[in-house]
This record gives structure tokens, C-alpha cells and sequence, in this order.
């Protein structure tokens, strides 16, 4: 299946914590594409319940504009991830404005079903963050509820006892899986975290790594790496002005019964217009969300 041009970016996925009602308030000025707000891996056990019903509380009363509202909930395996689940089926229900459910630790396409039975009202997205998740990444992808793909990058060097390595060699394995999965269903994909968030050089390096992969965006520790991030998901002034001339030239040589046409030295195919007017589609959507 070939993923639909979609109608919203994810250049930037920002975590924010749903125990801090600060953090929760100061989310709705900052420029990402999408939040998740997190209750699983960012809130200590004995905030659990009051970060359940502050954050359900939050997005039934706010405004966070174009941004993506997904809620990381708790593993359903814990003490905190069934009541996190029909707590949100209930806010939903309710009026709060949530746009999906991040599932933790997914590892295969039945820890969705679990998920789906108590959460029916809107789209599922999978932490790709285990062994066998990225073994079983196509059986995921295919899920009929799930929307989205999120990398895990550090609980999966975890798991596998990898080191961190600028080039990534250790998560590529993992990471073309998931691409693989992603894209075969049309589903959204965004990158796993950077850690380093002072390291504007670091991030800059894997942000076009994962641009180049074909990573939709990534997900981000601090707003200090928004800026990057949309920066090296978005395309360029550069390349949105070839894929103008690439779609004009094609169709100049299609009136005159011709097959392709040449831009700056190079073959045009039906297939590059289809990529010319994807980047086009993901300028507007960008601008689009800007407003």
C-alpha cells in the first residue's frame, strides 16, 4: 500500500510529561507538529492517578491549535495501564480532544487489540521499542486501528546492550523494519529521540539521517530542539522550487505526447512528479499548521 498524502505533518514530536501542569499549559505556545503527553516513562509511580486526571482535565479544556494530541498511556502488564485506558475512553467520550493512543512496548499486533477493546474511539499509535516488536513490525503496521509508528530507540539499545554510535549502526536493523512496515500500510513513522539536547550539531546530523531514511519527523526530549527538527523535516525553498519546475516540465511533455522530461540534466518520470507533489503537499500542510 502507498502511504496517502497526509493532511497534517510531524516534523516534531514533542514528550511532555503529564504530571506538570506548567509544562502542559507552556505546550500550547510552542511551534511542533505534534505532543505526546506522557503518562507512562515521564511520571513517577505515585503521580500516576493525579497525572491521569489533570492531563484528561487539560485536553478537554485547552487549545493546542493544529498540534497532534496523542496520549502515551501505561502497558496494560502494569498497575496503571487499564485504568489509563478507560480513563481516556471516557474522557473522549466526554469531549476531550484527543487525536490518538500511544501504546507502549508493542510487540506484536495482539498488545493493539488489548488496547483497542478499551479505547474504541479513536486512532492507535505503537512504541517500536523491543526485540520482537521489531521482529513482528509488519504484522503491526497492518493493525486496522493503528495510525502511527513511534521509534523507542532507548529502550531498544537497552534491549539489545548496544552502545550509542553517531552512525546509528547498531539501531539500522530495527529502524529499516519499521520504515519497511510504515510505509507497506501507509502508516505515519517518526524517529526515535535524541538525547543529547544541548548537542545542536548531534541532533542536526541524525534529524537528516532519518530525513534521508525516510522518517516522517522525530520525537524530542526539550523544546530547544524543535527548531531543528522542523527545520530538517520540512522540505527546502530549493527543493520545493525543482519539484515546481520537475511537475511543470512533466506536464509541458506530456501535452506533446512525450513520457518524461529533463530538469537540470535529469530524467523526469511519471514517478518523480509523484514525489514532487507529495513535497509540495507537505509545504502546504506545514504552512497550513503555521496559522
Amino acid at each position: 500500500m502507498v502511504a496517502a498524502l497526509r493532511p497534517r505533518p510531524y516534523r516534531s514530536v514533542l514528550y511532555i510529561p503529564g504530571s506538570k501542569e506548567r509544562a502542559l499549559e507552556k505546550a500550547r505556545e510552542l511551534d511542533c507538529d505534534a505532543i505526546i503527553f506522557d503518562l507512562e516513562d515521564a511520571v513517577a509511580p505515585d503521580e500516576k492517578a493525579n497525572a491521569r486526571a489533570l492531563l484528561a482535565r487539560v485536553l478537554a479544556e485547552a487549545d493546542f491549535g493544529g498540534r497532534a494530541r496523542i496520549v502515551r498511556v501505561n502497558g496494560l502488564d502494569t498497575g496503571w495501564g487499564h485504568a489509563d485506558a478507560t480513563a481516556f475512553a471516557s474522557a473522549i467520550r466526554a469531549g476531550a480532544k484527543v487525536d490518538a493512543i500511544l501504546v507502549p512496548k508493542v510487540s506484536a499486533a495482539a498488545d493493539l487489540d488489548a488496547v483497542a477493546a478499551l479505547v474504541p474511539d479513536v486512532p492507535l499509535w505503537a512504541m517500536m521499542e523491543t526485540a520482537l516488536g521489531m521482529l513482528n513490525a509488519a504484522a503491526i503496521a497492518a493493525h486496522p486501528r493503528l495510525e502511527g509508528l513511534v521509534m523507542g530507540t532507548n529502550d531498544l539499545a537497552r534491549e539489545l546492550g548496544s552502545r550509542f554510535r553517531p552512525d546509528r549502526l547498531a539501531m539500522q536493523a530495527g529502524l529499516g523494519l519499521c520504515l519497511l512496515a510504515a510505509k507497506a500500510h501507509g502508516r505515519i513513522i517518526v524517529d526515535g529521540v535524541y538525547n543529547a539536547f544541548k548537542d545542536d550539531a548531534g541532533l542536526l546530523a541524525e534529524c537528516e539521517q532519518g530525513r534521508d531514511m525516510g522518517f516522517d519527523g522525530k520525537t524530542l526530549i526539550h523544546p530547544a530542539q524543535l527548531a531543528i527538527a522542523n527545520a530538517a523535516f520540512a522540505p527546502s525553498e530549493a527543493e520545493i522550487d525543482l519539484a515546481r519546475r520537475q511537475i511543470a516540465a512533466f506536464e509541458e511533455a506530456k501535452a506533446a505526447g512525450q513520457g518524461v522530461a529533463v530538469v537540470d540534466g535529469r530524467i523526469v518520470e511519471n514517478l518523480h512528479v509523484v514525489t514532487a507533489r507529495q513535497a509540495l503537499a507537505r509545504a502546504e500542510a506545514i504552512a497550513e499548521r503555521a496559522k
